[in-house]
């Protein structure tokens, strides 16, 4: 066993450190800003994906995202992301409580202001529709079956 604070026998007189062949440059996320170690070949390869612009793998799915939402549209997809990631680091960073009440204050706005696909008459006229929550069963009846099974032992 080797004694304490050595794990290895001390042999590092022949290693040698080795220095890569291979260039990296620093990348700058031009959404949310982070940087990353890339090689000059890959950040090409992503600048020519989005528009000129080099976007990290975090923001890249995003995109990827509203490409979907928008019906392919890259250049579109790509500066709806940005403002989005502009909008959170101007705002969300300094006040992020604030930030996230106006995020569900607007996913709120969302789902009530929108009908339901089915409803095509509503009860209440003139006023946003509620969304609807999908009732499966009623728990009332197994509870009071199980009330009335029990017996009280004397």
């Amino acid at each position: 066993m080797a004694p304490h604070g050595e794990c290895f026998p001390r042999k590092s007189h022949n290693l040698e450190r080795t220095v890569s062949d291979i260039s990296f440059e620093n990348a700058k996320c031009e959404c949310c800003g982070m940087c990353e170690e890339c090689t000059p070949e890959y950040i090409e390869r992503v600048r020519d994906k989005f528009s000129g612009k080099w976007v990290c793998g975090l923001c890249a799915e995003a995109v990827k995202d509203e490409l979907e939402k928008n019906g392919g549209k890259k250049e579109e997809a790509v500066s709806a992301h940005m403002s989005a990631c502009v909008r959170f680091n101007k705002y969300g960073r300094a006040f992020p409580v604030l930030f996230q009440a106006q995020a569900m204050k607007e996913m709120l706005k969302k789902n009530t202001t929108t009908p339901p696909p089915d409803a095509t008459s509503t009860t209440r006229p003139n006023r946003a529709r509620a969304p609807n929550i999908p009732r499966t069963s009623s728990c009332i009846p197994a509870i009071t079956r199980e009330i009335n099974d029990i017996k009280i032992a004397n």
